[in-house]
């Protein structure tokens, strides 16, 4: 947050147009990622403390508001390029009051307002219900999930930038992986390199040696390396609220011949789906195609391929069995196929794809992964 941080006129232009469809008189964004999406900053304390409200309201004239707490109002007013900002005292005001005069202000006391039911405690609902008994909620959520879907060209960008940096840390920290070391040591090389990198943060880092490699979504522990190990490192780098999440698989010294095929067969599955990545692509018939090259395996999969990514770690659309979206050109997908084998071993690949005008572009090409590495 070193610079100011510019709102996305593209984005707010999208939220006006799909708030003028539904019928919306303005959209309140309430969540840490939607604040984010909307004003163009993180709020430094929104996402650790979730009564600490910060509030971005767009109008369907295109004007923007923001609420936030008196602690960070400096901060805000430093990082945000808005011109409506008001604060509200922590312990002394109500949250919700202060909205519902900034709503007024912009004389929305009688409108339909979108705002996100997910996030909204019932409590703070209440509030808004009775100083505002006119207005008329309406839940927002699907509308924010689908405007997400589709990155705009700043957001993109980022992203581009965000996966070399994730993919870069990983791999480099992969090849110094040696006999001896233990996982807590490669964590600290892992988030040494992300920061170096240019990463402002980052989320659910994943390293798992060894017979530990089976199991999802576990962090590092003083389990020491051994020669035949498979190590699965995975870590969502992050900058300015968005993630990159990228995963790769290494094996101490050499592979056996089984853990090639099972490699073998997850690259190629890799690239069965990115060939069929492209705007029109049916997102549960991109997940049938890789299912069937995978059962090769004999090994149970996992319900989707793909997901969308961004403000979240997981955002829609997903490539799998329950997906029914199609790809659209600006949408950012993380593409994972893995195997899980219990009481055995757990190998995984995860890559970042943009989809362009007549295909896909990946963004994580700072690790070769056409071979499964040999590190120590």
């Amino acid at each position: 947050m070193a610079g100011r941080s510019l709102m996305n006129p593209e984005i707010i232009e999208r939220q006006r147009k799909a708030m003028n469809a539904a019928g919306l008189d303005a959209l309140i964004a309430i969540s840490p990622e939607n604040v984010t999406y909307t004003t163009g900053m993180v709020v430094p304390s929104q996402s650790l403390m979730r009564w600490r409200h910060a509030v971005a309201i767009v109008t369907a004239d295109g004007r923007v508001a923001m609420l936030v707490i008196d602690m960070e109002e400096t901060t805000v007013r430093r990082h945000a390029d808005l011109k409506e900002i008001r604060a509200y005292r922590e312990f002394t005001d109500d949250p919700m009051e202060k909205l519902s005069e900034l709503l007024m202000e912009l004389g929305l006391e009688r409108a339909r307002l979108g705002i996100e039911m997910e996030y909204l405690p019932a409590k703070d609902f209440l509030t808004l219900q009775r100083i505002l008994p006119r207005a008329k909620l309406v839940a927002a959520d699907g509308i924010f999930h689908k405007l997400r879907q589709v990155k705009s060209r700043a957001e993109f960008d980022l992203l581009r930038s965000l996966s070399g940096i994730t993919d870069r840390a990983i791999g480099e920290t992969l090849k110094d992986a040696r006999v001896g070391m233990t996982e807590m040591e490669l964590a600290g090389g892992l988030v040494s390199r992300i920061f170096a990198g240019g990463a402002e943060n980052f989320k659910l880092m994943i390293i798992a040696s060894g017979e530990r490699s089976q199991y999802p979504n576990v962090g590092p522990t003083e389990r020491t390396l051994k020669k035949g190990d498979l190590i699965r490192m995975e870590i969502f780098g992050m900058k300015n609220g968005y993630h990159a999440g990228v995963c790769r698989t290494a094996v101490v010294e050499s592979p056996t011949p089984e853990q090639d095929r099972i490699w073998k067969n997850l690259i190629e599955c890799k690239y069965l789906v990115t060939e069929m990545i492209k705007p029109g692509a049916a997102c549960r018939e991109v997940y049938r195609r890789f299912l069937k090259h995978f059962s090769a395996l004999g090994f149970a999969p996992i319900s989707f391929v793909g997901h969308g990514i961004g403000l979240f770690l997981h955002e829609e659309p997903y490539l799998g069995r329950y997906g029914d979206e199609t790809l659209e050109e600006g949408m950012v997908i993380a593409i994972e196929p893995l195997v899980y084998i219990a009481g055995r071993m757990g190998l995984q690949n995860k890559d970042m794809f943009l989809v362009t005008k007549s295909g896909c572009e990946l963004l994580s090409d700072q690790t070769s992964t056409d071979e499964l590495m040999c590190v120590g």
